[in-house]
């Protein structure tokens, strides 16, 4: 089952996204994501969070891998939604 997971940052923390970004990809290249990436404020640069898609086993996988995640660990999200989602396109 696909999982969509939407990670909100805490409010001026671009700083400490920059400093575990390369722990962060590190650690999603042993999970099956289909795409991820950076969510961004009006100004179209300023990192505001995260958006992933991940192919897991269950629920409790997908929990899983979001309390593992270095970007989670080091306290950057205010918010994590994680949610099944059904791709449809591209089919």
């Amino acid at each position: 089952m696909l999982y969509v997971l939407i990670c909100e940052d805490k409010p001026d923390s671009e700083a400490l996204r920059k400093s575990v970004r390369n722990d962060h990809l590190a650690y999603l290249q042993d999970f099956d994501v289909r795409y991820a990436g950076p969510m961004l404020a009006d100004d179209e640069t300023t990192m505001v969070g995260s958006i992933i898609v991940l192919e897991a086993a269950d629920r409790t996988a997908a929990d899983a891998f979001a309390a593992g995640d270095p970007y989670g660990s080091a306290g950057l999200f205010a918010n994590v939604s994680i949610r099944p989602f059904r791709q449809v396109i591209p089919g």
